[in-house]
């Protein structure tokens, strides 16, 4: 693989210094963030499922800054770097994992469900696909509501295997349903390669079928990211409907934290570092003297005192009460059918 040359990066440059700067900040953010539940996981801090998202940084930061506020974002349970680059304190993701009180979903949904409805993030979701159709739906809300919010439904390469997908795929189309389909593919689902689970390897054609408009995206380039969630938020705001971007990414670490990695080699995943996202930020910074070596220590200096926060704001807040199992169980609204 090429590594990100002074030609390529100056290419790269037309985004602002306030752009590059805010994308390393954001990635470098989740990188440490993950790098440290990774850490607290082997000394049993954390508990339960856990499923790390280094290596594919680029594909949050890039989306977000291509969309607004006021979009929904939902995907599966490698969703601890959605919601802190959508802006949420890492301390609120932490403490979840905790299983604490202060944790956004009060530490009761743990690694693989997070939310925030502040931040529009409408979860991490553990079922496989599960997200899909209610992508679709959440998008059919906005619709039907009359906004010009797009939901962007993101999903890994093994969700693509079930059949909700196609159905969500056919109603998103017929209906026009401003949502961008986004498959985060970084090659193996839990542990077995695309070209071991079909004969469609390019997974973007998934989409050709129902004459949605779909193609690849390089997910180890922020700005290849930011241009093409730009393009599919643009599409789906005119009323045109929805995008299927297959957006080809890596995970440096297992699928999950009990994944021995038997079916790749050490050398496989050296060779997608050499393409790491934060690095050829960092380069675009450092080519453009936007930065220096100061300024890089001092951001991770910044960003490993908000790492430091986070840890400390899990271990010091309390585990909920034993009556919160009856909290939030039903939604307390003000119909006919349901009493106090």
């Amino acid at each position: 693989m090429e590594k990100a040359t002074e030609k390529n990066v100056k290419k790269a440059s037309k985004f602002s210094k306030e752009q590059y700067l805010a994308w390393y900040e954001s990635m470098l953010l989740m990188r440490r963030f993950e790098e440290r539940t990774g850490q607290l996981y082997t000394m049993q801090k954390i508990k339960g499922f856990c499923h790390l998202y280094i290596g594919q940084e680029a594909i949050v930061a890039g989306t977000v800054s291509a969309t607004r506020k006021s979009d929904k974002h939902i995907t599966a349970y490698r969703d601890h770097a959605h919601p802190i680059g959508l802006g949420m304190h890492p301390k609120y993701v932490m403490a979840e994992m905790y299983a604490k009180i202060t944790g956004c979903s009060k530490g009761k949904g743990g690694s693989m469900h997070i939310f925030s409805k502040e931040h529009n993030f409408i979860g991490g979701h553990g079922i496989v696909g599960g997200q899909v159709p209610l992508g679709a739906g959440i998008a059919f809300s906005e619709k039907y509501l009359g906004t010009e919010n797009v939901c962007v439904c993101s999903m890994g390469d093994g969700a693509v295997r079930q059949g909700a997908l196609h159905e969500a795929f056919n109603m998103a189309m017929t209906w026009k349903l401003p949502v961008i389909f986004l498959i985060e593919n970084n090659h193996y689902a839990m542990g077995t390669s695309v070209e071991r689970t079909s004969n469609v390897h390019d997974l973007w054609k998934l989409g050709l079928a129902y004459d949605m408009p779909s193609k690849p995206v390089d997910g180890m380039s922020v700005e290849a990211v930011h241009e093409a969630i730009e393009e599919a938020a643009n599409r789906a705001r005119r009323g045109d409907g929805p995008t299927l971007l297959e957006i080809k990414t890596y995970r440096y670490r297992g699928h999950s934290m009990s994944d021995a990695q038997t079916y790749r080699t050490k050398n496989e995943v050296e060779e997608y570092r050499k393409q790491d996202p934060i690095e050829k930020v960092i380069q675009v910074l450092k080519t453009n003297k936007w930065i220096d070596d100061a300024g890089i220590e001092a951001m991770e200096a910044k960003v490993k005192a908000i790492v430091v926060e986070s840890e400390k704001f899990a271990e010091e807040s309390p585990f909920p009460e034993p009556e919160e199992l009856y909290r939030d169980v039903y939604v307390q609204k003000d119909y006919p059918y349901i009493t106090e």
